[in-house]
């Protein structure tokens, strides 16, 4: 059988030592198509987008510092706790996106906390454009051969020439797809409820439905962390059973609350 075979240069452009990643303008640039989408958010109920203009910087640094050290500490401890200086080289790769979501949220408190804004309303909000963010990080994982899938005889294997020769489950791409069906849906919920009900269900659908669709394509992954648990499940579903616990509860919640206000 024919496989695609996938052998993108990861670099975008390179002029000497400086090189721009394809993997790096995808992240930068999600964000600042999530800035516009907030933006739009923030007109459609009669607020002033001029006070997230700065917002976009502090996201970008809260995400990059939560991914990073998430992924030092969960996936490759034994790496970063004997090579602590290691953990400042962010260049080299490694960031998880549970700890990005929670760099984010960090982030986000800070800024509505300074604002004066509602947090619930503001996390409502920034759960749209997230999904489109981590969409786009997984197409930037695809471009550059990682967090590959395992070995699968599927017509719609790839095979990732820059790993070796064996065809494998797209993850990145399934992730990808998932990820975007997830952010058309919360966009739907929140152009077609009123504007409490939206900051009641979104980030409880979020959580529940992103963290769902992680939890089972992890069955589909090679194993990222460098070390072994006697739990049945990879680093990835550890993290996030929690959000998704968290998640279903919480949307419970807010349904039942939401039937009992009519």
């Amino acid at each position: 059988m024919e496989y695609f075979v996938w052998d993108m240069n990861p670099i975008l452009f390179q002029i000497g030592p400086f090189k721009i990643y394809w993997y790096g303008l995808i992240f930068v640039g999600s964000f600042f198509v999530g800035l516009e989408i907030l933006k739009w958010m923030y007109k459609r109920e009669g607020k002033n987008p001029e006070v997230i203009e700065n917002l976009l910087f502090y996201l970008l640094i809260g995400a990059a510092i939560g991914a990073r050290l998430v992924h030092c500490f969960f996936y490759e401890p034994s790496i970063y706790l004997a090579h602590p200086l290691k953990i400042f080289a962010i260049w080299e790769g490694g960031l998880a996106s549970h700890g990005g979501m929670l760099g984010v949220l960090i982030v986000l408190w800070f800024f509505a906390k300074h604002h004066n804004e509602s947090y619930m309303w503001l996390i409502a909000r920034i759960s749209i454009p997230g999904t489109f963010t981590a969409s786009a990080i997984r197409i930037g994982n695809f471009i550059n051969s990682e967090i590959i899938g395992l070995p699968t005889d599927l017509p719609w294997a790839v095979i990732f020439q820059r790993v070796d020769n064996i065809p494998r489950h797209p993850v990145q791409l399934y992730e990808a797809i998932a990820y975007i069906a997830i952010f058309i849906l919360l966009l739907t919920v929140y152009i077609k409820s009123k504007p409490n009900f939206a900051t009641k269900v979104l980030p409880p659908l979020f959580l529940t439905t992103l963290f769902t669709a992680r939890f089972f394509i992890e069955y589909a992954k090679t194993r990222q962390a460098d070390y072994t648990t006697d739990l049945p499940f990879t680093t990835g579903q550890i993290l996030s059973l929690p959000f998704i616990i968290i998640g279903i509860i919480w949307l419970i919640l807010a349904l039942k609350s939401t039937k009992e206000s009519i």
